[in-house]
């Protein structure tokens, strides 16, 4: 996980690079490779072949979901900080910061109050932050939801200030995308541990419930105990050489998927 992490740190720090439209030699090139986004040091990258077949039109459902999931995670990275700095609404001081918030707002009336006016706007952003195909407006590019109502001066911006204003959002929704990602990782890797500093020993190694989560194992007979160890133990080691075998054939350009089914192919 630490080493999934760091890649993922590493990984983001390109997305800040300046965007580069010319040509970037990757292992898929073709019709996309001028696209906004398709920059240094990766390119046109698209291990996955999802536009083999060069359709504009999966292109631009792609690109615009990325650019949603970029606007959400800019501001899911926002909130995280802004919570694990100590900042609150008043009368929510008491409201732990990550994923400990949500049962405590479910704790009370006033808490799911807020869950549910949060669930009620996630709703109406989803459905104000589209394209208004039923209206007598057509979007400039994906993602362009403005749909003739909202401007902020954009359309007094040469060619070249909206290309650029593009790529910054485009290559900071990825970075914040790949930093959300690592804020998880962080947290999974804080709370997968034996708390020593709980009053809670551990049943055995990896034991990581920390007297909190039971999800019915002390009611489990000692064998069935061993038998669950036992079954995630071997499906682990059994992950784990999948996983290192799908590298492995894929590097050496062997299959061993049904088809002859390479990734990236």
């Amino acid at each position: 996980m630490k080493i999934v992490a760091l890649l993922a740190v590493v990984g983001s720090a390109a997305a800040f690079a300046p965007a580069q439209q010319s040509r970037v030699d990757t292992a898929v090139s073709g019709k996309f490779d001028g696209e906004l986004g398709a920059q240094a040091p990766l390119g046109f990258f698209d291990p996955l072949g999802l536009l083999a077949s060069e359709s504009q039109e999966v292109f631009d459902r792609l690109r615009e979901t990325e650019i949603k999931h970029g606007r959400i995670s800019m501001l899911a990275v926002t909130g995280y900080l802004t919570t694990a700095s100590g900042i609150r609404f008043p009368g929510a001081e008491d409201i732990p910061d990550g994923f400990a918030s949500f049962p405590a707002l479910a704790a009370t009336d006033d808490g799911r109050n807020v869950l549910a006016q949060m669930v009620a706007f996630l709703a109406v952003a989803e459905i104000a932050n589209r394209d208004a195909s039923w209206l007598d407006n057509v979007a400039e590019f994906p993602g362009d939801y403005r749909n003739g109502a909202l401007d902020f001066g954009w359309d007094k911006l040469s060619d070249d200030d909206k290309m650029k204003k593009r790529a910054i959002e485009l290559n900071n929704g990825r970075a914040a995308q790949m930093g959300k990602m690592v804020a998880f990782l962080a947290v999974a890797e804080i709370a997968n541990r034996d708390a020593s500093w709980l009053d809670n020993v551990a049943e055995f190694p990896g034991d990581y419930r920390n007297g909190a989560l039971d999800f019915g194992w002390d009611k489990l007979s000692d064998d069935d105990k061993m038998k669950k160890r036992a079954i995630e133990l071997n499906n682990g080691r059994a992950a784990q050489m999948g996983i290192l075998g799908l590298m492995v054939h894929e590097q050496l350009g062997v299959s061993i998927l049904p088809g002859g089914v390479l990734p990236g192919q």
